[in-house]
């Protein structure tokens, strides 16, 4: 009895599975063991329609498929090639070579092969377990074709596939997609925001050092606008990226044969009537949610006090570690969740409490209501504070010759990274808001009167440890931003500026 192998997606890692097939001399019949779901169940019909539809006779015996390990759930439709190609080189009609191949996809009845989820995680787990080949839907082959060191073969049937193990046609392997990063789909220039000259700062610093960020101010003020505009001047993505966060669209079945790949930043924007689920992941079985899809990119919850109070906490453990566990009935999973979180806010309820030229109608019970959506511990989770005022009309019907455009802050951005990679070179992390706190010692050395500023600030604004660090981090950023290879008082003092206590939480 040969083996067939494919593979199970568990996560962002994969289990291979061995599909084997037993006849014995009984009245017809069609057995699928190993844990199977309700639509792995079905793939017995499914793989005898195609085999018959393939111009072979599917075993009139009783017939057991055996998918193992069977303590493993197996779900979905992307089995059914596998188990098909173990029924026909049980019954004789394919000889396998002698190597270790795999087969991934979903059969349709007429035989055709259809893409399935989650290929590009399955793929690249076969690879790390020594595959060298593996057949998959042709729907599914640009997404597997951006790994190297594992030959894809692009399968439209089952008939062609057949063809090919009897070497009556073949099928050709599919060459390696070169990665070519593409700049963000930004709907917004910074030059084109009006005014606004501190917040364009301060979108810069959290843009090169990977800070959360949280912009308060009343309606009209460009609160929105300036999130747009973040995308603009953030660096592009790096090999290691792309296939990090397609990993995670592939599993969520966001790939497709046109969009194969994600090779530039994304900004996820849920609506805040999203559930926990999905913010951050859940189904029966474990999916990633919008905290995973926005890794290594940015989460923007604009109106983040519209959000309920539940959905909010539920951001705090992956703000710390840049992960998140998803728990369920069936399985606990891991998806990784290092994002920049991006979130504006109106002060009250009317949004008018800072506005100069409108008075706020909201109580003061109201007002502390509102504000205390956002709790204190979430709040202290990040790391720039922003109070915005609305631009001025003549601002906004002047032309502003010295507005810098985004490429100009990209391109500092860029250097403030690639500090940050060459200092942390040998590391877990990249960036200057992801400093673990042992290294703190090390990356974020102060001088004296550095320390007696922060100290009175800490004093005077009560602030946490937490706090305490991320302004290190912070200046540490500001720093790398004016090319300073040490942490001096002026970044100290800038980092305090947006550390303002912005709700009364």
């Amino acid at each position: 009895m040969n083996k067939v192998y494919t593979i199970a997606p568990i996560g962002l890692k994969g289990v291979l599975v061995e599909v084997e097939t037993n006849f014995s001399r009984h009245l017809p019949k069609i057995i699928v063991v190993g844990l199977p779901d309700t639509a792995v169940q079905e793939a017995k019909e499914r793989v005898w329609a195609a085999i018959e539809n393939s111009n072979l006779q599917f075993p009139r015996k009783k017939v057991v498929i055996n998918l193992a390990p069977a303590q493993i759930r197996k779900e979905g439709g992307a089995y059914d090639l596998s188990i098909a190609i173990s029924v026909l080189q049980t019954n004789g009609d394919v000889i396998l070579p002698d190597k270790k191949i795999a087969f991934i996809g979903e059969l349709s009845l007429l035989g055709e092969v259809k893409a399935v989820p989650g290929v590009l995680v399955m793929v690249a787990s076969l690879k790390d377990m020594g595959f060298k080949q593996v057949f998959l839907p042709a729907g599914n082959a640009k997404e597997a074709g951006v790994l190297k060191g594992i030959e894809i073969y692009p399968v439209k049937t089952l008939k062609q596939l057949i063809g090919h193990l009897t070497d009556k046609e073949s099928i050709g392997s599919l060459s390696f997609f070169e990665f070519k990063p593409r700049p963000a789909k930004a709907a917004v220039d910074l030059a084109d925001v009006k005014g606004q000259l501190e917040a364009k700062r301060v979108l810069e610093i959290a843009a090169a050092g990977g800070h959360n960020l949280l912009m308060v101010g009343p309606p009209g003020a460009g609160k929105t606008l300036m999130a747009k505009s973040f995308l603009s001047v953030l660096p592009e993505m790096t090999i290691d990226e792309a296939l990090e966060v397609s990993k995670v669209h592939s599993l969520a079945g966001l790939l497709s044969e046109d969009n194969y790949l994600i090779d530039s930043r994304l900004l996820r924007s849920p609506h805040h009537s999203a559930s926990v689920s999905a913010i951050v992941g859940g189904g029966s079985w474990p999916r990633p949610g919008e905290i995973s899809l926005a890794h290594h990119n940015i989460l923007f919850l604009d109106e983040i006090l519209e959000f309920p109070r539940q959905v909010l906490e539920a951001l705090r453990q992956p703000l710390e570690d840049k992960l998140i566990t998803v728990s369920r009935v069936r399985g606990s999973l891991d998806f990784p969740a290092n994002f920049i979180l991006l979130a504006t806010a109106n002060p009250c309820p009317c949004g008018y409490l800072v506005d100069q030229d409108k008075n706020c109608v909201c109580s003061a019970a109201d007002i502390k209501r509102y504000q205390k959506r956002l709790s204190g511990p979430l709040l202290d989770r990040i790391d720039l504070h922003l109070l915005i005022k609305k631009v001025k009309s003549g601002d906004l019907s002047g032309s502003d010759v010295k507005a810098e455009r985004s490429s100009i802050v990209q391109q500092r951005v860029n250097l403030a990274r690639i500090r940050q990679s060459h200092r942390f070179k040998g590391d877990k992390f990249n960036l200057n808001a992801d400093i673990e706190p042992k290294a703190m010692q090390i990356y974020c050395q102060i001088t004296d009167s550095s320390k007696q500023i922060l100290q009175q600030a800490v004093d005077r604004l009560q602030l946490s440890a937490r706090a305490y660090f991320k302004i290190l981090k912070v200046a540490r950023t500001i720093a790398d931003l004016g090319d300073d290879g040490s942490i001096k008082d002026e970044h100290i003092l800038e980092a305090l500026q947006y550390r303002n206590k912005v709700f009364g939480a």
